[in-house]
């Protein structure tokens, strides 16, 4: 004989193992997110809008007294072409200005990287709203 007991009973959802996976994902991308650390803490963007961006992997920075950093160390372009060139990297070469350098800085370390031996300079800025 079946017992009205066994007949009604539902069987239970697995939301707790939703829940459960839900949060482990929201855990990995946080970790995810904060792996790199940020170029300059007291670096502002120049703003510019319809070009195609490209990530700053390994990125010069200038900054707004127009003094070229690498990796938080003080360098200029001819001394960073010899040490790509040194490296077997020499090639595409990425600035990241600071909003309030002055644009004939930036042109002038710019023409020196080319001079040095850069095949391309991408000047990294903050994608601007339209």
């Amino acid at each position: 004989m079946i017992s009205r007991r066994n007949v009604f009973r539902r069987r239970a959802e697995p939301t707790i193992a939703l829940i459960n996976v839900v949060f482990l994902m929201l855990i990995f991308f946080l970790v995810a997110g904060t792996v790199a650390p940020p170029v300059r803490p007291d670096l502002t963007l120049a703003q510019v809008g319809g070009l195609e961006g490209r990530a700053p992997p390994d990125a010069l920075v200038l900054d707004a007294d127009g003094a070229l950093w690498f990796r938080d160390a003080a360098t200029d372009p001819v001394a960073h072409m010899a040490a790509l060139t040194a490296a077997g990297e020499a090639g595409a070469v990425r600035i990241v200005p600071d909003r309030g350098v002055p644009a004939e800085r930036l042109v002038d370390v710019t023409l020196g990287l080319r001079a040095a031996g850069a095949h391309q300079v991408f000047v990294v800025t903050e994608r601007g709203l339209q």
